[in-house]
């Protein structure tokens, strides 16, 4: 096998598609400051219990693992960052008021999560920590929306469930309970015929609740038939009103839907979860929601909401960017050619310089001018190229 070859769902970045990324990027970010997140870089590998610590079977799987050559500890590379950051404000930061972070780093998966997904994902994201009320959660949201916006993606759907309404139903009835895992699995397939074996000896109210959870997906409208169809349970009901808020706070701005059954990330998440959907895209491009629990797996309970998005995947769904005007200079070492030439950069022009002997074949850049010497040889003078 050629020694030049990647392993599986693993390729190289190369130079129009990574200019697309980081601008992404960048841009993200420095939406990030304008709301007060503060800027985190966890690092990229970490024993493993600590890496793992709240996050689920998910995130355990999909995990490389590895033997740490000091300690004869094992290791992980980090999946997801979203435990990682939550490590950090439970112990470094270890602040009392509410605490905004955000990040953006490489993620390595043993598996990929799709067809054509890569498994070193770019994540990029932010998080709320300290506060329990819903405005935590309306926030990241509307972030999470205005990072597809900047993106240029001004038709998103955003699709919003709830932890809360599940456990409010296993947790009247202790078969249920039991079966838990296994619920959530058949609920993420939709698969009615195992739920109905499964649940053939819960109570009759648990049975129904469950069965017309895979029904309860649609407009906001899904709400109400939900108050009609679900036990009048407190945690129902109040899962179910932080859901119509949250919904109401995103229209206009997307198209709204809900569905009672996808509970991607139940293992960690504790509330309001959503995914937001753009064309050109079957899967979720971010996902988001509430997991006040994992901080009680680092000694410090805090309430915490956030969002994530892989901006690889984003930027695939991107235009080719134009190439930008530059301009063509030849080599040397003449002060005036020098100062010139750090004139133009300074003012933003992009200059490149041909070494001698060589053509300029650029992806990203169109030499549409050149820098040369006047008639009289004296001044260095931009010239058209046609």
């Amino acid at each position: 096998m050629p020694n030049w070859l990647l392993p599986e769902n693993i390729a190289d970045v190369l130079p129009s598609e990574a200019r697309k990324i980081e601008e992404l990027r960048r841009l993200m970010l420095d939406n990030f400051r304008l709301y007060g997140y503060e800027l985190v870089m966890p690092p990229m590998l970490e024993y493993l219990e600590s890496l793992l610590t709240g996050a689920g079977e998910d995130t355990d799987l999909r995990t490389f693992k590895l033997v740490d050559q000091l300690s004869g500890r094992m290791l992980g590379l980090r999946a997801d960052m979203t435990t990682q950051v939550a490590r950090i404000d439970a112990h470094l930061l270890n602040r009392a008021s509410v605490t905004r972070l955000c990040y953006a780093g490489s993620v390595l998966h043993t598996r990929p999560s799709g067809l054509h997904a890569t498994r070193e994902p770019l994540q990029i994201g932010a998080e709320i920590y300290g506060h329990a009320g819903l405005e935590a959660d309306a926030e990241i949201q509307e972030l999470a929306l205005a990072s597809l916006a900047l993106a240029g993606f001004t038709s998103a759907r955003l699709d919003l469930s709830h932890v809360g309404v599940l456990r409010a139903i296993t947790d009247s009835d202790a078969a249920a309970s039991r079966d838990a895992a296994q619920i959530v699995q058949l609920l993420r397939a939709k698969d009615v015929p195992g739920l109905q074996a499964l649940t053939r000896d819960y109570t009759p109210v648990v049975r129904d609740a469950l069965l017309a959870l895979p029904s309860l997906y649609g407009s906001v409208e899904v709400l109400g038939r939900a108050r009609e169809l679900l036990p009048d349970l407190p945690g129902i009901s109040k899962a179910l009103a932080e859901l119509a808020a949250l919904a109401a706070s995103a229209l206009g701005r997307a198209e709204v839907a809900i569905d009672l059954a996808d509970l991607r990330g139940y293992q960690y998440e504790s509330g309001a979860m959503f995914a937001l959907y753009v064309p050109g895209l079957p899967n979720a491009v971010a996902r988001g929601g509430r997991y006040d629990h994992v901080g009680e797996a680092f000694g410090r309970a805090r309430p915490a909401t956030g969002f994530s998005l892989d901006l690889r995947e984003l930027a695939r769904l991107l235009p080719t960017a134009e190439r930008k005007h530059s301009i063509r200079a030849p080599w040397g070492n003449a002060p005036e050619l020098k100062e010139k030439i750090a004139e133009l950069r300074k003012s933003g022009e992009v200059v490149i310089q041909s070494l001698p002997g060589h053509s300029n074949e650029l992806d990203e850049f169109e030499c549409d001018r050149a820098l040369v010497l006047d008639d009289n040889g004296s001044n260095w003078i931009l010239k058209n190229l046609g």
